[in-house]
């Protein structure tokens, strides 16, 4: 008797691309929220270091309470808690749920950058008669950025990863596409697998950029040394 195989591969090159426009929404849910994060995490991580104990400390409550609360739980906050007040529709709330989510991981890796750099700088740009503002901006954190590239490409590695919660609230992403496709045609491990070889191709793309960016930046800094 012949064995039955549970699973037809074969399908996989046939149904790849019917999963095109789902990986594009994916990017574009992942994109929005990484700019998202990345101007609440510079603006998180200069009130954290502020010697304004108001300012510091709304900045830490604000990382506390993000980061110890899972991001699934803050989007349906977003999208299910607020509808007493306002009705946001998915899209925007998966952008807002996972830019306020990464906004206080990144916040920490600009407050770690940006403290890493030698004091002495600013001192030296406020000997010279520079607003502590513009020494901030023109020297301190240029080289926050090149220093916090590294963690921030492992941080938007995860953000594309977490966007796949957004299923959870009818976003038309990749797994929920995958999870459909399964239901229609029966074969969940056959459409999963396509979903993860996706992920594995965004993921390996935004790896590759993150570390030639590295490179550049190290054979700018030799340059300039």
């Amino acid at each position: 008797m012949d064995r039955i195989i549970p699973w037809d591969f074969s399908v996989i090159p046939e149904k790849f691309m019917l999963f095109r426009d789902a990986a594009l929404y994916t990017l574009q849910i992942t994109t929005m929220g990484i700019l998202v994060g990345l101007v609440l995490g510079l603006i998180a991580a200069l009130m954290k270091i502020s010697n304004q104990r108001v300012v510091s400390g709304l900045a830490g409550f604000y990382i506390f309470i993000i980061r110890g609360t899972p991001l699934l739980l803050q989007l349906f906050i977003i999208y299910y808690g607020m509808t007493t007040i306002v009705t946001i529709p998915p899209f925007p709330s998966a952008v807002i749920a996972l830019g306020v989510h990464n906004g206080a991981y990144i916040a920490e890796i600009f407050r770690g950058s940006i403290q890493s750099i030698d004091y002495g700088q600013m001192e030296a740009a406020r000997s010279l008669g520079m607003p502590k503002p513009r020494a901030m901006r023109r020297i301190i954190l240029p080289q926050a950025f090149k220093r916090a590239v590294p963690p921030l490409g492992n941080q938007f590695i995860i953000a594309l990863k977490d966007s796949s919660l957004a299923s959870t609230i009818a976003v038309p992403e990749l797994l929920l596409r995958g999870r459909q496709m399964g239901s229609s045609t029966f074969m969940y491990m056959e459409m999963l697998i396509i979903v993860a070889i996706w992920y594995l191709l965004m993921t390996s793309v935004l790896t590759y950029g993150v570390h030639r960016l590295e490179k550049r930046m190290r054979v700018s800094d030799r340059v300039h040394t």
